[in-house]
């Protein structure tokens, strides 16, 4: 981390985020794996046991090893694992999708009824199209808009890759992580307009879910304004699309309270 990120040196646990999630009358969260281990995945499917308000979590498996099917059958028993992710966008190779052994990695998550977050940089969004081509039956959720360029208000070439990916019918889009590409602490709510609407254009309202991306968006603005963004933003359209877009869609991609197919708890 920077010295600018310095704030989100401590711990973030559940007993932070549930009165802010109550503050917007929010039922519960998905959580999203920050560290690549598996010890990591194991302990956030221990808080996901001890708070209910967690309905899923998004965890890390080696997706390249050879002892993957070992830790997909350890992980995907528990009925809260509902996905994997793998941090793509620090990876140097801009092409790390697309590697024989990441592939081979994706093709098993299906058997085990889990989605993969994508977490992508505007340049690796070509590249996802090829991967999700690779894979019509797995479900895919972008992280995060892929993190367009917010603060200098581009939107080329991000808006016309951003419509290839969204052709493909088995890739949904998290409204997420806006305020952290925009001027820290220095933006406005128009700020965001014209990138939730090209989202809405590509996606429609049937695959799109809010996001938060806390505790990091606090680098930028405090969760309930943050929130609030996306919530105020689709005031405009009708009550049902409202309900998908600020929770239907989320816990319908990550079959919150459904039980995995040839899965026990």
């Amino acid at each position: 981390m920077t010295d600018q990120m310095a704030i989100l040196k401590r711990a973030f646990l559940p007993q932070d985020l549930q009165p802010l999630l109550a503050g917007i009358h929010f039922d519960g969260c998905v959580t999203v794996q920050a560290r690549q281990n598996l010890e990591e995945t194991r302990w956030l499917l221990e808080l996901a046991d001890q708070h209910e308000f967690i309905k899923g979590v998004v965890g890390w498996v080696d997706l390249r090893s050879e002892d993957l099917g070992r830790q997909l059958e350890r992980f995907a028993a528990h009925p809260k694992l509902v996905g994997v992710r793998h941090i793509v966008h620090d990876e140097p190779d801009e092409n790390f999708m697309l590697r024989p052994d990441f592939r081979r990695g994706i093709s098993q998550l299906k058997e085990f009824d889990l989605t993969y977050d994508l977490l992508l940089f505007p340049q690796h969004l070509k590249v996802a199209v090829k991967l999700l081509e690779e894979f019509p039956e797995q479900p895919f959720v972008l992280d995060h808009l892929a993190k367009p360029k917010i603060a200098e208000q581009l939107f080329s070439p991000w808006q016309e890759d951003l419509h290839q990916l969204a052709k493909l019918p088995n890739v949904t889009c998290k409204l997420s992580a806006m305020v952290t590409e925009a001027k820290w602490n220095q933006w406005r709510p128009s700020d965001f307009h014209r990138y939730l609407d090209i989202a809405y254009a590509a996606f429609g309202w049937s695959r799109l879910m809010i996001g938060s991306d806390w505790p990091v968006c606090t680098l930028s603005g405090e969760y309930e304004p943050v929130m609030k963004i996306v919530i105020d933003y689709v005031q405009q359209f009708p009550a049902e699309t409202q309900a998908a877009i600020l929770g239907d869609n989320c816990a319908r991609f990550y079959r919150i309270g459904a039980h995995k197919r040839g899965l026990r708890p």
